[in-house]
């Protein structure tokens, strides 16, 4: 038995520099080395496909790249204080609302949510040429980062008016686009560990950017990962010098397509006219006394009274008649774009195989063309001879897939926004409407899809979640992170004091709308603030060299909640686990879910660590799963080693065989 319980601090998560090195270690034993890559062994036991370190490569690069890279890496040393007097609901709501660096506040999320999230959303600062706020710590000068840029020759002499082989405004333009790649690099690393293997993510951009953003998401996801480059119109500027342009970008990557691919995945929404000519369809059989021939031309009568343009008359004009009444629209069944599968498919009353579309089928497997087969969503010719069609329903949830440009005046978005929070609180928010939508389709409208946004803003990614939900009773959740950047506002010092009025104000809109009979959606929020850890970093200081007062090794002021938190950071767990407590010799045991205790207590001696372990065991009882429990303790709790040895026995004894301490 041991007295020295594991410290979560020195435990460590996904994506870190220590745990990729364990990984490397169990793939390639042979190039680790006393904790150390041997490269060159790396590069043996990885043979041709081992680039050599002078190989030119194709792909992004700029000054300070490996740096920014190396940012990913690094641990987690700050922690997450919870507000509950800045919460909406902190005790029943799942939606966080974080305000602090949104790069070291990834890094604390990683190991809780690693592989958990299903959609990010992020609308990162455009690059205008405005100072970034964004401080990451770059570890090498500003001399060494102009040299490195190629802005000071091989005497250090900065290149600066005639004779320099850069312009001064090259010169700065360069600079303002090298901060900025670095200051996006580390935080889309991070951020890729978080997404679901189906996940997806969804980055807003103008012109500025655009195309080095491209690059860099073709690094970090891979090029076969992009999905689709997405254009907004929001409007027309007629003041602009040659075009007027007034559109924004959305590039979109999967983490894994081929994982959406395999399970099929298709992203499709409502047509605008459905409605409409569901109505139509609905009337046109009443009329023709349920006659399937006489109902299909008195439906392409009314199509044809519309006018040009209506969405109806391009979407619809081929909709026909089953002799039930239902309303079919006939789909090319080709793969797009061509080269598709050629396999047999027997026509029903022939017994032949009919004729392959010349770009081959739609569906890559047999087995899949034969589920519409056995549904009837087959259209066949009278014979073998002819080709094959699918068939559409108009009651049917397919859906048309979406465009990869469409058209939504941004003003209509800082209205809606001025009317909740006042004029001028916030410039450019975001659409509701817009996120809404893209949110829906990517996450093939699943009810229960967990929404990330680190560039949070006023916080239309929160308010867009929850209307999803009030429009479907869904369960969606939100994760928000947002900078506590400055703001001169009156009732508001920073960015972060207005994302969060903007979603108490739009909570209490929506669960206002909300009928008796609705189910319950969650329109609250816990909040987090960023800070140093609880527990105090060796500096060296005079206190610290005090030997008696630096037996406590916790920041001064912090509470067990503070501390239970950074607990579950630290052993990644879900900030919003349902948590019980009860109160066990004068301080508060936690329980999360009965997978994790807490015990943040002081002053323990024997008889009250015997009390302590007595309440663990208890509570464990009331509830046995199957779960392996894991305690933890504060390590300078216990009042001598006589204490702590008695409760080390008494949980190890009653089958406690995780026991950690912070």
């Amino acid at each position: 038995m041991t007295l020295d319980f594991e410290p979560i601090n020195d435990l460590t998560g996904p994506g870190e520099a220590k745990s990729n090195l364990d990984l490397l270690a169990r793939l390639f034993p042979d190039a680790v080395v006393d904790g150390t890559v041997d490269i060159d062994a790396l590069r043996d036991l990885l043979g041709d496909n081992a680039a050599p370190s002078s190989a030119e490569a194709f792909g992004l690069r700029w000054p300070g790249m490996a740096e920014a890279r190396r940012l990913s890496t690094l641990p987690a040393t700050g922690t997450l204080l919870p507000k509950p007097g800045e919460s909406v609901g902190w005790n029943t709501s799942r939606n966080i609302v974080i305000e602090g660096d949104n790069l070291e506040v990834l890094r604390l999320l990683r190991r809780g949510y690693t592989n958990k999230v299903d959609v990010i959303y992020i609308d990162p600062p455009y690059n205008t040429g405005n100072d970034f706020i964004y401080d990451d710590k770059r570890t090498t000068s500003q001399a060494d980062h102009e040299t490195a840029a190629g802005q000071r020759d091989d005497e250090g002499v900065l290149q600066v008016g005639e004779g320099s082989d850069r312009t001064q405004d090259r010169k700065a333009g360069a600079s303002r686009h090298t901060a900025w790649l670095s200051m996006m690099y580390p935080r889309l690393l991070v951020a890729q560990h978080l997404l679901k293997d189906t996940g997806v993510i969804i980055v807003a951009i103008d012109d500025s950017e655009h195309a080095r953003l491209k690059l860099l998401l073709d690094r970090v996801y891979g090029a076969e990962n992009f999905i689709a480059n997405i254009i907004w119109q929001g409007g027309r500027k007629n003041d602009s010098r040659y075009v007027s342009v007034g559109h924004d970008y959305m590039l979109i990557y999967a983490k894994n397509e081929g994982s959406l691919r395999e399970k099929g995945v298709r992203w499709r929404e409502e047509r605008s006219a459905d409605e409409a000519t569901r109505e139509a369809a609905k009337t046109a059989w009443a009329e023709s006394g349920q006659d399937q021939e006489k109902a299909t031309k008195l439906m392409k009568a009314w199509i044809s009274s519309l006018p040009e343009g209506h969405p109806a008359k391009e979407n619809n004009r081929f909709y026909e008649f089953e002799p039930d009444g239902r309303v079919f629209r006939k789909r090319d069944i080709s793969w797009p774009g061509g080269g598709g599968p050629r396999y047999d498919v027997v026509h029903p009353i022939t017994g032949l195989p009919v004729k392959v579309p010349s770009r081959g089928w739609i569906y890559s497997k047999p087995e899949r063309m034969q589920q519409d087969i056995d549904a009837g969503l087959i259209v066949w010719g009278k014979d073998h001879n002819e080709y094959i069609n699918r068939k559409t329903y108009l009651d049917s949830e397919e859906g048309v897939v979406p465009t990869s440009v469409f058209e939504k005046k941004r003003t209509s978005a800082s209205k809606s926004l001025d009317s909740l929070l006042g004029p001028g609180v916030f410039d450019f928010p975001k659409d509701v409407n817009v996120l809404s939508r893209w949110l829906g389709l990517v996450t093939e409208g699943s009810k229960d899809a967990l929404v990330l946004d680190f560039f949070a803003g006023s916080g239309s990614t929160g308010h867009a979640v929850m209307e999803l939900n009030a429009a479907d009773s869904g369960n969606r959740r939100y994760i928000l992170v947002q900078l506590d950047e400055s703001v001169d506002k009156d009732g508001y010092d920073t960015i972060a004091d207005i994302t969060r009025e903007r979603l108490r104000r739009a909570g209490q809109q929506i669960a206002a709308r909300q009928t008796p009979e609705a189910a319950d959606i969650d329109t609250g929020f816990r909040s987090y603030s960023l800070a140093s850890s609880n527990v105090r970093a060796w500096d060296g200081t005079p206190d610290q060299l005090d030997l008696l007062g630096a037996v406590d090794n916790l920041v001064a002021g912090r509470t067990t909640d503070d501390l239970l938190v950074e607990m579950m950071l630290r052993l990644g767990v879900d900030l919003t686990t349902p948590l019980e407590t009860r109160e066990v010799a004068g301080s508060t045991l936690y329980n999360l879910a009965g997978t994790l205790f807490a015990y943040f207590g002081t002053d323990i001696t024997v008889e009250r660590a015997n009390e302590v372990a007595k309440a663990l065991v208890a509570w464990r009882d009331e509830d046995p799963g199957d779960a392996d429990t894991t305690v933890v303790v504060r390590d300078t709790g216990f009042i001598d080693s006589a204490a702590k040895l008695n409760f080390a026995a008494a949980v190890e004894q009653a089958g406690f065989t995780k026991v950690r301490s912070i």
